[in-house]
Formats: C-alpha cells, sequence, structure tokens
C-alpha cells in the first residue's frame, strides 16, 4: 500500500484545470484585444483604454473577495457554476455598442464573473489534491494558467488582424459555454466540516478575516510585490520591443515562457512537497530577477527570449509555489479564503502595476525599469525570508535535532 502514490490526475482535477484553462486564455485574450475595440468603436482616449482594460482586473477582485467568503456555505460547485452562467451572460453585454460607459460596466461585470469560477476552480483543485502530492499537483493546475497566459494573446492578436470584434466575442461566449458544460458533469466532493466549523469561525474571527485568509497574508503580500514585475512584462514588451526593434522576437517571449514552465513546474511542485518552499522559492527568485535584469539589455533576439527562459522559470514557479504556501498555511475549512486571498494579492499587483510603473517609464525608460524591477525581486528575497522562510528553515532545523 505505502508504494501506490495518491492518485493525482483524477477526472475532477483535469476538468478544473480545463476550465480555468478556459478563463485564462479568455482574460488575455480580451485584455489584448479590447482597448483596439474601444478605440475603434468609440474613439477612446489612451487613459480611456487603460481604464477598460485595468477595470476587468477590479471586477475578478470584486469577485474573488465575495466567493471566499461564501464558497463554503454556499457548495464549491454551485459557485462554480453560478460564476461561470453569469460569466457567459455578462459576455453578451459585448454586443450592446451603447458607449464606453457601458463597456466599462461591461468590463466590470465580465470580470466577477472570472473571478467567482476560476476562484472556485482554484478552490476545488486544493481540495481533491491528496495532502502528499498538493505542491505537485497546484504546480500541474497553475500550469493551465500559464498556457491560457501565453495562448490567449496570442489568439487574440491574431484575430484582431484577420476577424471582426463580434466574431471574437461570439467565439468568448461559445468557450464560456463549453466550460459551463464540463462543470455540469463533473462531480464533485462537499467539503468536510463546513457547517460545523463555519459558523463558530465567524462569531470568533473579526470582519476581515470573514473575507481573508490571514494566515495566507504573508505569502499574499510577497505575490502582490512580486507581481509588478510580471506586469511590467505583459503591459510594456510590445512597446519595448518596438523601441529596440525586436516586434517579431517579442511576438514568441510568452512561447518560450510557457515551455520554461511547463519543462520545470513538474520538477518545483515535487521539490515543495519534498523539501519545502524554500527550495522551490528562493532560486526562483533569483531567475525572476536575472530575468528582469538582462530583459532590460537586450538588443538581440536571442537575449530577449533567455530573458523570457529564466523569467519563466523563476515567476512561473514563484507564483505556484506561492500558491501552494498560501494553502498549506490554511485549515482545511477555509481553502476557499486562502484561495481568493492568493488570487486577489496576484490580480492586484496585476492590475496596480502597470499604473504606476507608467509614471516611471517617461522619465527613466524601460532599460532602467527592468533594472530596478530585477533588483526589486532579489530585495523580496529578504522579505519571503522574514514572513515565511525563516520559520520553515527553523522548523526543519528543530525537527533534525
Amino acid at each position: 500500500m505505502s508504494k501506490t502514490k495518491a492518485a493525482l490526475w483524477t477526472p475532477q482535477f483535469i476538468v478544473m484545470s480545463a476550465i480555468n484553462f478556459l478563463l485564462i486564455v479568455i482574460f488575455y485574450l480580451l485584455m489584448v484585444t479590447i482597448g483596439k475595440f474601444a478605440i475603434s468603436e468609440y474613439g477612446a482616449t489612451t487613459s480611456q483604454v487603460g481604464l477598460v482594460t485595468g477595470i476587468y482586473i477590479i471586477g475578478t477582485l470584486l469577485g474573488r473577495l465575495f466567493t471566499g467568503r461564501v464558497i463554503e456555505q454556499i457548495g464549491r460547485k454551485r459557485v462554480l457554476l453560478f460564476g461561470l452562467l453569469f460569466f457567459i451572460a455578462t459576455t453578451g453585454l459585448y454586443f450592446i455598442h451603447a458607449g464606453i460607459i457601458l463597456l466599462l460596466v461591461c468590463r466590470l461585470v465580465h470580470g466577477i464573473g472570472v473571478g467567482v469560477a476560476s476562484t472556485a476552480t482554484g478552490t476545488i483543485v486544493a481540495q481533491i489534491l491528496p495532502p502528499s502530492r498538493k505542491g505537485e499537483g497546484i504546480g500541474y493546475f497553475a500550469m493551465s494558467a500559464t498556457l491560457g497566459t501565453a495562448i490567449g494573446p496570442f489568439i487574440g492578436l491574431s484575430m484582431v488582424q484577420h476577424t471582426t470584434y463580434s466574431v471574437i466575442f461570439m467565439m468568448c461566449m461559445i468557450i464560456g459555454i463549453i466550460s459551463f458544460l464540463l462543470a455540469v458533469f463533473t462531480k464533485v466532493p462537499g467539503a468536510e466540516s463546513t457547517t460545523v466549523v463555519q459558523p463558530t469561525e465567524k462569531s470568533k474571527g473579526s470582519f476581515i478575516s470573514q473575507y481573508i485568509e490571514l494566515k495566507a497574508m504573508p505569502i499574499a503580500i510577497v505575490t502582490f510585490l512580486m507581481c509588478f514585475g510580471y506586469a511590467a512584462i505583459l503591459s510594456f514588451i510590445s512597446l519595448f520591443a518596438k523601441e529596440r526593434n525586436l516586434e517579431v522576437a517579442s511576438s514568441y517571449f510568452f512561447i518560450v515562457y510557457a515551455i520554461a514552465v511547463l519543462l520545470t513546474r513538474p520538477v518545483t511542485g515535487k521539490m515543495l512537497d519534498r523539501f519545502g518552499g524554500n527550495s522551490v522559492m528562493y532560486p526562483c527568485f533569483i531567475f525572476f530577477g536575472t530575468g528582469l535584469i538582462l530583459m532590460s539589455f537586450a538588443h538581440s533576439a536571442f537575449i530577449l527570449l533567455l530573458a523570457g527562459i529564466l523569467i519563466g522559470i523563476g515567476y512561473g514557479n514563484l507564483s505556484s509555489g506561492a500558491q501552494a504556501l498560501a494553502i498549506k498555511l490554511t485549515p482545511p475549512h477555509r481553502m476557499g479564503l486562502a484561495t481568493s486571498t492568493y488570487f486577489i494579492a496576484l490580480d492586484a499587483g496585476l492590475g496596480v502595476g502597470p499604473y504606476l510603473l507608467g509614471y516611471v517609464i517617461p522619465v527613466f525608460g524601460y532599460s532602467v525599469l527592468y533594472t530596478s524591477l530585477g533588483i526589486f525581486i532579489f530585495a523580496l528575497i529578504l522579505l519571503y525570508y522574514v514572513v515565511y522562510g525563516k520559520r520553515e528553515r527553523m522548523l526543519k532545523v528543530s525537527q533534525l535535532s
């Protein structure tokens, strides 16, 4: 019996990963196309384009915030189905051309649907994974998001050149319907002890603890700050590449990024389960920081794509590692809140980062931006050590002695 590994690739795990992948594809597909739609359809200004793009992330934050609180009470599958139905319904608003205000409302509520559904998939996966393979499983699950971040922009930019926005929005709705059907026919086990523990937790906890898992907050803060580095890539790589005459190479950046993550995540997931978070997080901070600094010196396709590989190994595994640690630090009946807390930090970093960094570029330029962010990521190693790394190290020392 001891030789048999606990099952990881169950039907539920595969379906939840597929749904998460489809949601992320739509998320990033629309992120790279909606600005051009706002300009062509409504003559939006640059500031309005930024708002149309960013308000979607505000919606996902709102969706995650309230989902984390109610998911254990309502039921994980019910929340997932509601989120997907809401997502499908709000996709229909893109077909109504009634001004920039309606588009902003559409983006906000559509983001709420993604926030609700993706938090539910993450919570379900955290529940069904065997404890002995949780880090490995979350690493694989997070790969679905990584693939989405690479494929979504690629599909979006290709479709903008060859088809209409109505076709793009219709495809998003069809993908939403497929996700809903997959969820309907997937059996999700119920949460344990929810009805007994949850009222006690609510009565004893503060108002904040009803929406945020405080034990996951230290890792969430590290996640929020490290996302600034990746946000600078997502938002500005096309402009940076144009400045360096690397536009063709930049179209392959996220492809090599995704390949690097796909090749390393199976290894880092097993390392996290066997040797702890420090074995993964420290090296990946170094890879990420090095990749950002290397990117600042990129004047050739080789250097740019090499930076993409290092950033994939670094940030790609930091994000899944942080998610696994946030869940491991949390009691089982609070997994929903831990998952939403982690993703709130992730989305907030990706949403706030471009806005703040946008003030740096006109003054210092892209080279200084990416170099500074690389140094900043190295500095985050100390913060990680204080909030988690030191504790894990001391625990291992006590176990050895």
